[in-house]
């Protein structure tokens, strides 16, 4: 099964990179004429802008980008892989087509492409009218979910098929990295906070445990089929917290909402006329998933944006002066080395923090429902 799914991946990405060729393509070189008529100004490099690299890297995108050549000069070529647009054309209806459409291949300049085209916030809208379509496209984060999907899947099933085979047997491969972790999790995460029901939720948090825990290490990784910041997406994290909130929701039984409306010690004039604790309770109750989805959201991104900012202090000191920007780089790429180790503590620790606070949440609810049964 993991073969096949390898071989699956493979195809995918061959597949994408054989359909992405008009975009490789190099500029054609300039006429003699052309080259006369151009201004000098379009011969000096552009100033590099540290704020425009980051937020390039942090954010969402149409496309994949690889590298670029000849950074900073009128020449300057992007290489990048192009992602399927699946939109809802005003008068067409559904389409889909490469993002590498927006881009004409011989001018490398944006252009129109079934009367839609990209506005500044990489957002496809009608040329005409400027008005936002339904876009349903394969972004570069959507990609790199998938992608580790493909992953979590390919390692369970594995790992799955060799505990069928080797029945009672030591694990081995795959196993010896994934048991301790499901162990741990099983034994000093749900358990001690759940309870006696903790079977019920341990499905769910470890999948999301894994699921944050391998796209934290995609991220780090600098080339395709890493580098994407999908944990450090806060759509992501924010459905992954609703996740929590509705289990948590659904869970919590009576004696839970009785808990929250009517809290019990407190004075009465605390909760009437204004009912200011239940208030508060209830604040409590969205706050919790608030938290959870800011947390990972900031920690991930700021570790991207920190190793970024270290890169781009080399090329601010280096526009600056040649030597300057050489003694720089050895300090910037041993503080990113650094960062990078550490960025590898932080992957597993925001996947453990936000799969302990889960189980704590869904341990309230089964704990206020035991005690009270335990009470009548």
């Amino acid at each position: 099964m993991m073969r096949t799914l390898t071989k699956f991946l493979q195809i995918t990405l061959l597949a994408l990179f054989l359909a992405a060729n008009p975009i490789f393509a190099d500029k054609p070189e300039e006429t003699v004429a052309s080259q006369n008529a151009t201004d000098e100004s379009h011969h000096e490099k552009k100033k590099f802008n540290a704020g425009e690299l980051i937020l390039e890297h942090v954010s969402d995108s149409h496309e994949w980008h690889v590298m670029t050549l000849g950074g900073g000069t009128e020449h300057e070529r992007h290489i990048s892989l192009p992602l399927p647009c699946i939109v809802k054309h005003p008068t067409q209806g559904w389409i889909v087509f490469l993002s590498s459409n927006f881009v004409n291949h011989e001018t490398h300049q944006e252009q129109e492409y079934e009367g839609l085209k990209m506005d500044e916030k990489q957002h496809i809208v009608v040329a005409a009218s400027g008005d936002k379509v339904l876009d349903l496209s394969i972004t570069k984060n959507v990609f790199a979910l998938l992608i580790s999907l493909i992953i979590m899947c390919a390692i369970f099933l594995s790992v799955a098929k060799t505990y069928t085979r080797r029945v009672g047997q030591a694990p081995t491969g795959l196993q010896s990295f994934v048991e301790p972790l499901i162990v741990f999790l099983r034994d000093e995460v749900a358990k001690p906070s759940i309870g006696p029901k903790y079977e019920r939720y341990l499905p769910f948090l470890l999948t999301i445990f894994f699921f944050i825990f391998i796209n934290n290490l995609m991220g780090l990784i600098p080339i395709l089929p890493g580098g994407a910041n999908v944990t450090g997406n806060i759509a992501i994290t924010m459905v992954l917290a609703l996740m929590v909130f509705f289990i948590t929701t659904f869970s919590g039984n009576k004696a839970y909402w009785i808990h929250i409306i009517n809290t019990p010690g407190v004075p009465w004039w605390l909760k009437f006329p204004v009912p200011l604790m239940p208030i508060i309770e209830l604040v409590g109750v969205v706050s919790k998933p608030l938290v959870l989805c800011l947390r990972l959201f900031a920690n991930i991104t700021a570790g991207h944006i920190i190793a970024l900012a270290f890169f781009s202090l080399i090329f601010i000191f280096g526009e600056a002066n040649a030597g300057v920007g050489y003694g720089v780089s050895v300090v910037s790429v041993a503080f990113t080395i650094f960062m990078n180790f550490l960025e590898l503590l932080v992957a597993f620790l925001q996947a453990y923090v936000f799969t302990l606070l889960a189980s704590l949440y869904f341990g309230s609810a089964v704990e206020e429902h035991a005690h009270h049964e335990d009470h009548h």
